[in-house]
């Protein structure tokens, strides 16, 4: 497919009537609000790939920053943390790839479950977030990004229990548990050590399964631990629960609180979100036909102009990271689906700089 046609496919995606933000269309970006923000990729859609030749294909894309995995769910094929914190020498090598490709390394990602009812998962996932803050502390990285966690419903459970409703009782006595006792303690302590280290955006994605997973919680969270907790700000976690996604960047951005930006797309099929409801998700392409929803590259979920509203409400806002491409989906391969959000990406940051060039 040709770049104009990736760019008309994008265009023509119907989206969801619902999740088109309000007062899209062409108007003059607010003043002193335009800024190229960096667009990066997010390493886990290139996991069989050797870090040279990622980098390589990024250099030939025009990818201005990477945001990589240090281990936990999104693995560390590319930034064996470890290792290159035990090695000076190798560390300094490692980092002059992305310096001789004029590549940002702007963010550590070690999502996890530290806050897991299994004791080993729990310290696991815990040492693997003081790593990351330790690496970032050497390489001169002010983001990390993880998962809130999510622990057991009580003392004695032995897998992590999401609650959403409090009633019956009983679930309003465990969510109140898992705060008091689990979340809100871990996170103290985690922003204390991340602060003693430099780190003060710890980027926490809303993500279904974990306590945080959406703005109320991430706020929730914010309020009790400090401002060291801020949004790892992925839509595609918000689309399916009718978040307007403008509303979400204004919210959160008011008060300082996006410190990431996941760029990734997801598409509602409107004839099964009718029968099924929107907790119905598809992650495999054989599944899509009774789906409520999925996971799609940006611009084939929602149109470019919806995309280009929300990078203007990330300037607007004055957002200080990177637009981080990240593929799930389920129909473009890793690299199919990078490219071509990348392009979408590239043309609306453009359009709304006034410039010709992506």
């Amino acid at each position: 497919m040709t770049s104009t046609s990736v760019l008309a496919a994008a265009m023509a995606s119907p989206g969801f009537a619902q999740n088109e933000p309000r007062g899209s269309g062409e108007r003059p970006l607010a003043s002193g609000a335009a800024r190229k923000i960096p667009i990066g990729v997010f390493d886990p859609a290139f996991p069989d790939m050797p870090l040279d030749e990622m980098l390589e294909k990024f250099s030939g894309w025009g990818v201005e920053a990477v945001e990589l995995g240090t281990g936990g769910y999104p693995g560390n094929k590319h930034c064996p943390a470890q290792e290159l914190l035990d090695d000076p020498a190798k560390l300094k090598t490692w980092r002059k790839k992305f310096d001789d490709r004029n590549i940002q390394i702007a963010t550590l990602s070690c999502h996890g479950n530290p806050v897991h009812p299994d004791k080993t998962i729990a310290e696991r996932d815990a040492r693997n977030f003081q790593r990351t803050v330790l690496l970032a502390e050497r390489l001169g990285v002010k983001v990390i990004v993880g998962f809130s966690g999510c622990p057991g419903g009580s003392p004695n459970d032995t897998q992590p229990n999401w609650i959403t409703y409090r009633w019956p009782p009983e679930y309003a006595q465990m969510i109140d548990w898992q705060w008091k006792e689990k979340v809100v303690p871990y996170w103290k302590q985690a922003s204390k050590f991340a602060r003693e280290h430099g780190i003060q955006r710890i980027a926490l994605e809303m993500h279904p399964n974990f306590v945080v997973y959406n703005p109320m919680t991430l706020l929730k969270l914010r309020e009790a631990v400090g401002e060291e907790i801020g949004a790892n700000c992925d839509l595609s976690h918000l689309f399916w629960q009718q978040c307007d996604p403008i509303e979400v960047i204004h919210l959160l951005g008011k008060q300082k609180a996006i410190f990431h930006a996941h760029m990734k797309d997801t598409t509602l099929y409107k004839d099964n979100v009718a029968r099924y409801g929107v907790l119905n998700f598809a992650f495999d392409k054989n599944n899509l036909s009774q789906a409520s929803e999925t996971f799609r590259a940006v611009g084939y979920g929602h149109s470019a102009n919806t995309w280009k509203e929300i990078v203007r409400a990330y300037m607007e806002i004055g957002y200080e990271g990177i637009l981080s491409v990240e593929n799930e989906d389920p129909i473009l391969s890793g690299e199919v689906g990078v490219e071509r959000a990348l392009y979408v990406l590239k043309n609306v940051r453009a359009e709304l700089l006034g410039s010709n060039a992506p």
